[in-house]
C-alpha cells in the first residue's frame, strides 16, 4: 500500500481524539528530563528561535525557554496546548503555544534555529511529510533535534501490546521507526547531517507494575480510549498485559518499578 492510498487526515482525527482523552501531561511531565538532555545535546543558546513540534504540554519548549531561547510549541491537541500555557505561566516562562499539524506546520520557511521534538513528531502518521516539514522550517545551518522511542526498547514493546488490542491503521509505519538511525537517514536524506546519534535510557519509576498499568490506562489518552472500550475480563487482561511490559525491563529489587526505556537522541545540522 502506498502513501497515496492512506487517509492520513482521518487517522490524525482519531489520533487527536486519543490525545484529547485522559490527561496526557500526567505522563508527559514525567519525561521532562528527556527534553532537558536534548536541548543540552543541541547546545541551545539564549536568544535562539526554537520550535517544539508535536509539543504536547511543551517539554522541549519549556527546556529551551529556561535557557532564554525564544520558544514556540505547536500541537494539534488544544487541551495539551492549554496545559502547556498553564505550565509556562506557573514557571514565568515566555513560551508561545500554537495549534498546528506536524505534517503542515503553520510557520514560515527557514524560520527557526532549532526544531526539536521529544517523543512527539514520531507519532505523525505520514513520516515523510513530517520530516519534510521539520526541514522546511529550520534555517540552513540550524539544527534538528529529536528524541524517539526505539523499536526494541520498553515503549516499543508497550506499543506492540497495545497493537494487539487496537491494531494500527493499514499502511501506517510504526512510530518507533523514528528511533532507528536507518529510518532517519531515509526520511531526511542529505538534507540533514546527523552530528550525534545517541542511545539513551529513560527510567520509568512507579510503585509497581500494576501502578504503571493503572497510570497509563487512566491518563495516556490512546491507552485510556482502549481501556474505556473494554469491560470485565477483557479489561483485566488488558491491564495485566500492560503490567507485564515494565517487568521485562525492571531492575528494581525493592518491589517498585525502575524500568529502563531506550530512546534515540538525534541531533543534526540542516544543510
Amino acid at each position: 500500500m502506498t502513501s497515496t492510498t492512506v487517509d492520513f487526515e482521518a487517522i490524525k482525527d482519531k489520533q487527536r481524539a486519543g490525545w484529547q482523552t485522559g490527561d496526557y501531561p500526567r505522563v508527559g511531565n514525567t519525561l521532562q528530563i528527556i527534553a532537558e538532555l536534548l536541548v543540552e545535546a543541541a547546545d541551545v543558546r539564549a536568544g535562539q528561535q526554537v520550535l517544539d513540534v508535536a509539543c504536547g504540554q511543551g517539554n522541549v519548549a519549556m527546556a529551551a525557554a529556561r535557557r532564554f531561547a525564544e520558544a514556540t510549541g505547536v500541537d494539534y491537541a488544544v487541551n495539551l496546548l492549554e496545559q502547556g500555557r498553564e505550565r509556562a505561566a506557573a514557571e514565568h516562562l515566555p513560551v508561545t503555544f500554537t495549534e498546528g499539524d506536524a505534517e503542515n506546520l503553520p510557520l514560515p520557511d527557514k524560520s527557526f534555529d532549532l526544531v526539536g521534538s521529544t517523543v512527539g513528531v514520531m507519532f505523525a502518521p505520514n513520516h515523510q511529510q513530517a520530516a519534510d516539514e521539520l526541514v522546511r522550517v529550520t534555517k540552513p545551518g540550524g539544527k534538528i533535534a529529536l528524541a524517539s522511542w526505539t523499536p526494541a526498547g520498553m515503549i516499543g514493546q508497550l506499543f506492540k501490546v497495545v497493537s494487539k488490542w487496537a491494531p494500527p491503521p493499514a499502511g501506517v509505519q510504526p512510530a518507533t521507526l523514528w528511533g532507528a538511525e536507518e529510518h532517519l537517514f531515509e526520511l531526511f536524506g542529505d538534507r540533514v547531517e546527523w552530528t550525534a546519534l545517541t542511545k539513551r535510557e529513560y527510567v520509568f519509576r512507579y510503585h509497581s507494575p500494576e501502578h504503571f498499568a493503572e497510570w497509563f490506562m487512566d491518563f495516556y489518552g490512546p491507552i485510556t480510549r482502549i481501556a474505556g472500550s473494554l469491560d470485565g475480563e477483557d479489561y483485566r487482561h488488558f491491564a495485566s498485559d500492560l503490567a507485564d511490559v515494565p517487568r521485562a525491563f525492571d531492575y528494581a529489587d525493592d518491589g517498585t518499578v525502575a524500568a529502563r526505556a531506550e530512546y534515540l537522541e538525534a541531533v543534526g545540522t540542516r544543510r
